[in-house]
C-alpha cells in the first residue's frame, strides 16, 4: 500500500496539539494563535470549531464524558464543556491552576495526558518578534488527580515545552525543549508518574538537520514520529540508537505536530502552521492532514483522569 497524504483542514495560522479521541472516533486540535478548538470527524468529514478567550495549547478529552476538555489557555489550565458543535457556546467548568505567575508572557504549549490519565502541560517563554523565543523560562507540569489535584513543576528553564510520548515498554518518558534541537529521554515510573535521568538521545544540530523538533507521537514499535517545523517534514525515528527510519515528506513547511487515529490507529495525522516568520506560507500550509499507508500503528491516545 502506497502513502497517501491528504488535506483535511484548510490552513490554520499555529495548527497543534492533535489527538485521537477513540470513543468519538474523532480528531481533536487547536489553533494556538486563532484562540480555537477544533473537532474532525473522518467517516463524515465534518469539521467543527469554537473559540476560547485566549490563546489555546492544547485540548484533551475527560475520560468518561464526551463533551469535557481540559484546556490549557494562556496560563491556565481550565475544564470546559463543549458540544462539538460549530460556534457553540464554551463554558468553563473549574479553572484547575494557573502557572508561571511570574513569567506573564508565558504561555501554555504542548500538553498530553500519560498512561494513567495524569496531565503533563508546558509552557514557552515569551515570542517577540516571531520565532524568536526568550530562552530558559518556561517549565513542564504535571497534574495528577490521584495526588491533590495540583500543578506540579517537573522540569526547569525550559525554552519551548513540546514533543510527549511514553513507552510502557521501555519504561520511557520522551519530551522536546524545541529550543534544545534535541529530544531528550527520562525513565518513567507508571505507577507514580515520576520521570529521572533524563539523556539526549537524538541531537538536530549534531545531524546538521533542518528545522526544529516539535510535536511528537510514537508507534507500537516504540519509534518515535517528530514534527520538524521548518522542516517539511515528520521524522520516524527509532529512540535506541537515534537511527532515522522514514523521512515523511508534508507540503507545509512549519510542520507541528502528529498523533496516530482511526479506528485500527494506523492513520497518521499530522498539524501544520503558515505563521510569517520572515517568509510566507502559502496554501495548503498551515492545514490538517491525514497519511495513510505507513504500515505501522499508533497507540491510543489518553484522555485526562479527573
Amino acid at each position: 500500500m502506497s502513502v497517501r497524504i491528504e488535506k483535511i483542514t484548510e490552513p490554520l495560522t499555529l495548527g497543534e496539539g492533535p489527538h485521537w479521541d477513540e470513543r468519538q472516533q474523532a480528531l481533536y486540535f487547536v489553533s494556538i494563535q486563532d484562540k480555537t478548538i477544533h473537532k474532525y470527524v473522518p467517516t463524515t468529514e465534518k469539521h467543527t470549531k469554537t473559540s476560547l478567550d485566549g490563546r489555546v495549547g492544547f485540548i484533551l478529552p475527560v475520560e468518561g464524558t464526551t463533551d469535557q476538555f481540559v484546556v490549557g489557555v494562556e496560563r491556565k489550565f481550565l475544564l470546559i464543556q463543549w458540544d462539538g458543535e460549530d460556534g457553540s457556546k464554551v463554558a468553563v467548568l473549574k479553572e484547575l491552576g494557573e502557572v508561571d505567575k511570574d513569567r506573564p508572557n508565558n504561555r501554555i504549549n504542548d500538553g498530553k495526558a500519560d498512561p494513567r490519565g495524569r496531565l503533563f502541560a508546558g509552557t514557552m517563554g515569551h515570542e517577540d518578534p516571531p520565532g524568536n523565543f526568550e530562552r530558559n523560562k518556561a517549565s513542564l507540569y504535571k497534574l495528577d488527580s490521584a495526588k491533590d489535584g495540583k500543578l506540579e513543576k517537573i522540569i526547569e528553564t525550559v525554552s519551548l515545552s513540546n514533543g510527549l510520548a511514553w513507552d510502557l515498554k521501555e519504561k520511557a518518558f520522551y519530551y522536546t525543549d524545541s529550543m534544545q534541537f534535541s529530544i531528550t529521554k527520562f525513565d518513567y515510573d507508571v505507577d507514580t508518574g515520576e520521570i529521572s535521568n533524563p539523556r539526549n538521545i537524538f541531537d538536530f544540530k549534531q545531524r546538521g538537520l533542518q528545522g526544529i523538533p516539535d510535536g511528537t507521537t510514537i508507534d507500537t514499535d516504540g519509534n518515535l514520529w517528530v514534527a520538524v517545523f521548518g522542516g517539511s517534514c515528520v521524522l520516524k525515528i527509532n529512540p535506541k540508537n537515534g537511527e532515522i527510519l522514514q523521512k515523511l515528506a508534508i507540503p507545509a513547511e512549519q510542520v507541528t505536530s502528529a498523533t496516530f487515529g482511526g479506528p485500527n490507529l494506523d492513520i497518521l495525522f499530522v498539524t501544520s502552521a503558515c505563521c510569517n516568520v520572515g517568509k510566507e506560507q502559502l496554501p495548503p500550509s498551515g492545514a490538517t492532514f491525514m497519511v495513510t499507508g505507513l504500515g505501522v500503528k499508533g497507540l491510543p491516545n489518553v484522555s485526562v483522569r479527573l
